[in-house]
């Protein structure tokens, strides 16, 4: 950090000013330290911190300063939303720099605004609270700046529209797609090569990781460092992914 983690933290520090009743935590300022000398050396990293220690701003803070580009990976889309929309605004407001931040979450959590129209052009959406639904889709649709179904709903809830209205690898028309220029996938992922910090989960990262291993390619940005949050969530997420299962 081009100031010490006693500066950012201290009582009348810039962290301070944005945290109205905030109170110097050494155990904060140490943690920032250690991440601020990873970051520097490139070196592996592991904290485990007790609840108080106020651990999501001990990292971003010298993530955002380091001028360096991170990956944030946090454990549910929820976290993520939570990191993006009330830590990283207060951090980059402390550092009063134009850092680019930006959100990534996985395809199915985007609006695909041709799939979009074929199911309204299809009609065949015999429950009324889908019809209803697929309404209010269309209308937010017009007014939305990221297409992320999280702001009107939860594509994780079961409802059967979801898929009918976002894309997979399998149906995703690509480049050939006639909205292609409006893709809310694309823009995002454009975003996120652009920024200098990057939110992202741990289904994502494993994803990535996935696809490079077996050569199809890459979901997430290259990165200069990694930091995970909410790693006690690694194990299970990771066995989804390269785990196998054998029975007798």
């Amino acid at each position: 950090m081009s100031s010490t983690a006693a500066d950012w933290f201290a009582e009348q520090g810039p962290l301070a000013e944005q945290l109205p009743g905030y109170r110097p935590r050494a155990v904060q300022q140490d943690m920032a330290e250690a991440v601020d000398r990873a970051l520097a050396d490139g070196a592996h990293l592991l904290v485990e911190a007790p609840t108080g220690t106020g651990k999501t701003l001990a990292y971003l803070l010298p993530a955002l300063a380091s001028g360096r580009k991170v990956l944030v990976s946090t454990a549910t889309r929820h976290l993520q939303d939570q990191l993006f929309d009330k830590d990283v605004p207060i951090v980059r407001k402390a550092l009063a720099g134009r850092l680019r931040v930006s959100l990534l979450k996985g395809r199915a959590n985007y609006l695909c605004l041709h799939r979009l129209q074929l199911t309204e052009d299809a009609g065949d959406l015999r429950r009324p609270d889908l019809v209803a639904r697929l309404r209010e889709v269309r209308t937010w649709s017009q007014r939305t700046r990221t297409g992320d179904i999280g702001e009107i709903g939860d594509p994780a809830d079961g409802s059967p529209l979801w898929p009918r209205v976002t894309s997979t690898a399998d149906n995703c028309l690509g480049s050939q797609c006639p909205v292609y220029d409006q893709c809310w996938v694309v823009e995002a992922r454009r975003a996120a090569h652009a920024a200098d910090l990057v939110v992202v989960n741990h289904h994502l990262l494993f994803a990535d990781m996935t696809l490079r291993e077996e050569g199809f390619g890459e979901v997430l940005p290259a990165s200069d460092a990694v930091i995970v949050d909410e790693a006690h969530k690694l194990p299970d997420i990771a066995g989804r992914f390269f785990g196998q299962a054998l029975s007798g």
